[in-house]
């Protein structure tokens, strides 16, 4: 800092602090090295002072005198609020590190701190301590590594170390005090002593914890001591702060606190002498909480978002969208006034206050610390800002409405009121809910948030097209639940999502059922980025990786499983809502698949290196078929994957355990296969469909690129270049890729008689029609004039003709179409039948005409304004494709099979 903004500080200080002019006069050793070298020489001076003194006890309160004032001038000087708080941090870090040291020193125990930690809460945890701060440190010991004296007990030296530390911090001498140490967050601090075990904290944690305790370990950090110990155990206890599972109870927990804090604290609601700047309304206690409360509902699921400071994790919600930008800046902005008013606060008298004095004069002398004319000013500069975060933080909460009637004829009457056919049977289901004969409703806490949502719960099924298929729906998800707890608070929380919620099990029986299987699927939708188009797949890809630090192979699996599940309901959800064209939902459907098999291959190949080593110059390559291979996938599709490989197939792998290259690879592709089909706790992923590899299931599942392509040139039937269309590498490095899509386009441009081809796929089509027939009218895709007769079309056009040689069907469709080798309006025909394919897949997925209440959906997806349109343009897509196939293929000209 300059000198004018040093003697600016001074008199500040001199003139409206006392407990700053007594530190001048006292310490002007500290001033004149500020002064000629600045805050950061300052304080590494006063470290190395008190590192020369040998007596603990006196040089912490010499070093805590030099930070103190050197702090204060800086803040008053204009240095930045991180940089101020970071220096108050890391002082206490480095005071609460010498105490643990002095006090098992002073008992014969040497100078490391083995056994024994400190963590850091609260602000000392996230390095944001204010100016007169206490500390809320937990004290854990090790009993299998703390040094005891002989024949002493592990927990009696931790009590006892643990008194001296708090006597080495805060007791009074003629040098002032250090620290004030508060260790009241200490697990079950009503029944445990100073000092608590390792073992019995994480038992608590584990079991008994309460919602508060775990915003508290958000700021959690191994702070002194034995900094690995700490270290290890918060890694342990990662998945009980950061559950991937929406904890809304946790997130009512901290609402109350919060609710209780103003009742108590905040007698004075708006910025006035005796005003609370922490705990009033629109204090530094609700933003904190109003970034903790977003932490928590998505921080399971983003690790990003785990910053411990304050001011870090508004930046990091704004940047993930999980809050409005400008009402992040308006936070921070506030967030910074009201800490810096905090530390003028504190300055006065080194005391560990947040109320503006009622005394004028006092009010006057904090307002003047702050640069303002006094204390009219400082309340004026105050009150608009805490206004706007009291509005953003009351806003986490709406009001409830008016509770439904318990006589279940009264429910009844209000049921057929709202438009349920049946209202007595739907009257005796709620009844069942509330009376616990549901077993996931027998607590009293489930009923409790039941009541809650119950209302909010009916109007929306009430303006489902079919509310009774829709409460059924919802008995059924809700009987299936561990507890339904955590889902009635979650719909109480974010009302927005009950529509979505009963949207689906109105019309969607595919995505009901997966929300049957796995009610978490819900939380994916919390925000309105669940409705917002996949990323591209090597975007995609990296957002998967990116996983828990430590995470090993199984818990990668679990993960990219939950994530991947959680994507394609959303992407399902997208279709039935009409939030996005069914095409760009296939799309999306196939950048998942993509991304996942990208991931997992992956870590399946490192985690089979470990065993077996590598094969030098070969890798594996993974092929796409079929709709995988086009990029456009259904809700239910499977994945038609082509396994091949690189290099020599007479090399060895290098590793603990070598196998020959072929051996290799096969074992390799199944164990690819396994991780992207195989069901773990978070459910299965994909079917993987391997039969298209060259000699079909009587051939090897991984055959080296070479006998891929001699294959493909001396044994393959026309079925199987039909089925290379659509082929697209989707695995293996940029130049395995490059050969192998060389293979395949010399494979597909090659001359073939027309003729003879012409009768071969006629057969293929003649022979499906027979075995696999469609199974009901809106099967789109068996029927005739469906998708089938559609792709073979092309196929036969694209194999005759070697134009529009392209894996994506709807691309290649309109490049024939402009070469005047298909009739207008073809690729049109071809989009309509797959978007209803998509919506079909997830509606009435058997193949039947779609039920009543799905069927405007369906119009709707396929941008028509009724059911009866839908109608005349599939009759007419189907006759257009049917007739452009039966032209193309020759039948009924002397061709047909």
């Amino acid at each position: 800092m300059t000198r004018p903004d040093l003697d600016e500080a001074i008199g500040k200080a001199e003139r409206h602090a006392p407990f700053l002019r007594r530190l001048i006069a006292r310490r002007g050793d500290v001033v004149d090295r500020l002064a000629a070298e600045g805050l950061g020489e300052t304080l590494a001076f006063a470290q190395a002072e008190a590192d020369a003194e040998k007596d603990d006890a006196l040089a912490l309160r010499r070093q805590r005198q030099a930070v103190a004032l050197a702090v204060a001038l800086a803040d008053l000087g204009g240095a930045p609020l991180e940089t101020v708080t970071r220096a108050l941090s890391d002082f206490a870090d480095h005071a609460l590190d010498r105490a643990i040291r002095a006090a098992i020193r002073e008992r014969g125990g040497g100078g490391n701190a083995d056994g024994f930690v400190a963590l850091a809460l609260g602000k000392q945890g996230s390095r944001e301590l204010n100016y007169s701060s206490d500390i809320d440190p937990i004290l854990l010991f090790d009993p299998r590594t703390l040094w005891c004296r002989p024949r002493e007990e592990p927990g009696e030296a931790a009590q006892r170390i643990a008194r001296r530390i708090v006597e080495l911090l805060q007791q009074q001498t003629i040098e002032g005090y250090v620290l004030r140490v508060d260790l009241r967050l200490r697990p079950a601090a009503e029944a445990t002593s100073l000092a608590v075990s390792i073992d019995l904290a994480i038992a608590h944690y584990e079991s008994s914890a309460l919602p508060w305790e775990r915003a508290a370990f958000i700021r959690a950090r191994a702070a002194a001591g034995d900094i690995a110990m700490g270290a290890a155990m918060l890694d342990h206890l990662r998945p009980f702060v950061w559950r991937r599972g929406l904890d809304f109870g946790a997130i009512g927990e901290l609402r109350d606190l919060s609710r209780r804090i103003r009742d108590h604290h905040g007698r004075i609601r708006a910025p006035a002498p005796g005003y609370d700047v922490k705990r009033g309304r629109g204090g530094i206690r609700e933003i904190e909480f109003f970034a903790q409360i977003h932490q928590l509902i998505h921080g399971g699921r983003e690790p990003s978002l785990r910053a411990p400071a304050t001011l870090d994790a508004l930046a990091a919600l704004s940047a993930a969208g999980r809050i409005d930008p400008a009402e992040a800046g308006r936070l921070s902005d506030t967030y910074r006034l009201l800490r810096t008013i905090e530390h003028r606060l504190q300055m006065v008298e080194d005391r560990q206050t947040h109320r503006l004095p009622e005394d004028p004069a006092a009010l006057d002398d904090v307002a003047r610390l702050a640069g303002l004319d006094g204390g009219a000013a400082l309340i004026a500069l105050l009150a608009p800002a805490t206004e706007a975060v009291g509005r953003l933080y009351d806003a986490l909460e709406a009001d409830g409405a008016a509770p439904l009637p318990g006589i279940p004829s009264d429910l009844a009457k209000l049921l057929a009121d709202h438009g349920f056919p049946d209202p007595a049977q739907a009257a005796a289901r709620i009844d069942a809910w509330r009376s616990g004969q549901t077993r996931t409703t027998r607590s009293a806490a489930a009923r409790e948030a039941l009541e809650k949502v119950l209302p909010t719960l009916i109007a929306a099924l009430a303006e489902a097209a079919d509310p009774q298929a829709a409460l059924l729906r919802f008995d059924d998800l809700v009987g299936r639940l561990p507890s339904a707890l955590n889902l009635f608070r979650l719909l109480e929380a974010r009302p927005s999502l009950l529509g979505l919620l009963v949207r689906v099990l109105a019309l969607a029986p595919a995505l009901a059922a997966d929300l049957a299987r796995r009610a978490s699927l819900i939380d994916g939708l919390i925000d309105a980025s669940a409705l917002a188009a996949q990323p591209a797949a090597p975007a995609l890809a990296a957002m998967l990786r990116r996983g828990e630090a430590g995470e090993d192979y199984q818990g990668l699996l679990d993960r990219v499983r939950a994530d991947v599940g959680e994507r394609r309901f959303a992407l399902g959800v997208q279709a039935v809502a009409a939030a996005a064209d069914p095409l760009a939902v296939g799309a999306g459907y196939g950048r998942v698949a993509e991304a996942a098999l990208d991931v997992l291959a992956t870590a399946t190949i490192a985690e089979f290196e470990k065993a077996h080593g590598r094969i030098v110059g070969g890798e594996l390559v993974i092929l796409a078929l079929g709709r995988f291979g086009g990029g456009t996938l259904t809700h239910a599709s499977d994945l038609d994957l082509v396994y091949l490989f690189t290099g020599d197939f007479m090399a060895e792998s290098d590793g603990a355990r070598p196998l020959g290259a072929t051996h290799y690879f096969n074992r390799l592709a199944s164990r690819v296969s396994a991780a992207m089909s195989v069901p773990t706790p978070s459910g299965p992923l994909y079917e993987i469909d391997t039969r298209l590899r060259p000699s079909g299931t009587q051939g090897l599942l991984a055959v080296s690129l070479d006998s891929f392509e001699r294959y493909q040139a001396e044994s393959a039937w026309t079925w199987e270049h039909m089925a290379l269309e659509r082929a697209r590498p989707v695995f293996g490095s940029q130049s395995a890729r490059a050969a192998l899509a060389g293979i395949i386009d010399r494979a597909l441009r090659r001359p073939r008689d027309a003729a003879l081809l012409a009768v071969d796929v006629a057969k293929m089509r003649a022979d499906m029609a027979v075995h696999k027939p469609a199974a009901g009218p809106f099967d789109v895709k068996l029927i005739g004039g469906g998708l089938i007769d559609a792709e073979f079309a092309v196929h036969l056009l694209q194999l005759r003709e070697r134009i529009g040689i392209t894996p994506d069907l709807a691309v290649a469709a309109v490049d024939l179409e402009a070469a005047g080798l298909l009739a207008p309006g073809f690729a049109d025909a071809l989009a309509l039948l797959t978007r209803m394919l998509i919506v079909l897949r997830l509606v009435a997925p058997g193949g039947a005409e779609p039920p009543e209440p799905s069927r405007a959906l369906l119009a709707e997806a396929c941008a028509h304004a009724n059911w009866d349109d839908l109608l005349l343009a599939y009759d007419a897509a189907r006759a257009l494709i049917g007739g452009e196939w039966r032209r193309v293929a020759g039948i009924g000209r002397g061709v047909d099979p």
